[in-house]
């Protein structure tokens, strides 16, 4: 039985090396090529990662990368590809867009919509009108494609809702390029003047008891190891250490007006902002502590 076990094993490594083997090939080819994206030319990982892509969907990998475009540094599908996938992977009839409304005016709206080849329902994606794009600020940004194409745009962005909403395994998580564009860059930095950065009053704190960063078990080494990594781990392993949710210390932020209205992930702070949270942890952990209770 051990010797089965230790076959299988060695097996599964091969097939594995084998299929590494075989991305490396194409990526090195695809690579070499000028006839992929800028973004794929002479980056063999790039290719690779496409070529990953291409497997999971079951698609050629040639087309997957011609249809990926990388808006602020992540991949994104063009909402083209994401209809031809949708439509070509035999769970639903080719896509149809209802519209409504007055064309060019607020009310102006498109649904996404097919019909299930499993059990002839009609599925609806989520409905995208004009009103929703000036609101989302799609519309709003110099050189915007809703300002000169707003049919099509609809009809992309309802696509995109339903092949989010219907066929995830398809965009894999992954945005279209057009919502990736309509993506506002957020400065989540806290500014200068913020009152986040004055010192807190000696009396403010008295009653606070200090937090313990590290049990006492805890090796000066590991100390010195934590303090050279990224600010992200450190905050995060602060967080942990702390028994603190990212959430409850961003709703500190906020309430000290800093940070806007919206949640954010922690991986999306700045670097400024991730060293501000690291000198002053001890009271903001306090704070938010409070806040949770």
């Amino acid at each position: 039985m051990n010797t089965e076990i230790i076959t299988t094993t060695d097996n599964e490594i091969a097939r594995e090396s084998a299929a590494f083997d075989l991305i490396q090939r194409q990526a090195k080819m695809f690579a070499a090529s000028s006839l992929v994206p800028k973004e794929f030319v002479g980056s063999i990982a790039n290719c690779a990662i496409g070529i990953n892509i291409a497997k999971r969907l079951g698609a050629d990998p040639f087309m997957v990368l011609q249809n990926i475009d990388i808006i602020h540094g992540r991949p994104s599908f063009r909402a083209t590809f994401l209809i031809a996938m949708v439509n070509s992977s035999g769970r639903f009839e080719p896509l149809q867009f209802k519209m409504e409304g007055t064309e060019g005016a607020a009310d102006r709206s498109c649904i996404a919509w097919a019909k299930s080849k499993d059990d002839g329902s009609i599925l609806e994606g989520p409905k995208i009108t004009l009103a929703m794009a000036k609101a989302e600020g799609w519309s709003t940004k110099s050189g915007s494609k809703w300002i000169t194409m707003p049919e099509l745009m609809l009809r992309y962005r309802s696509a995109a809702f339903f092949a989010r909403l219907y066929a995830p395994d398809i965009t894999l998580g992954m945005m279209t390029a057009d919502e990736a564009q309509d993506v506002a860059v957020r400065d989540v930095t806290p500014a200068r003047n913020s009152k986040l950065f004055e010192k807190p009053k000696q009396e403010e704190l008295k009653d606070i008891p200090p937090v313990t960063y590290f049990k006492t078990e805890i090796a000066r080494l590991e100390a010195e190891e934590l303090s050279a990594k990224p600010l992200l781990d450190q905050v995060v392993a602060q967080l942990d250490s702390a028994g603190i949710k990212w959430s409850a210390v961003l709703e500190t932020l906020q309430a000290n007006g800093e940070g806007g209205q919206d949640y954010y992930p922690i991986e999306d702070a700045s670097q400024e902002l991730l060293q501000f949270l690291i000198t002053n942890f001890a009271p903001l952990a306090e704070l938010a502590k409070k806040g949770a209770q």
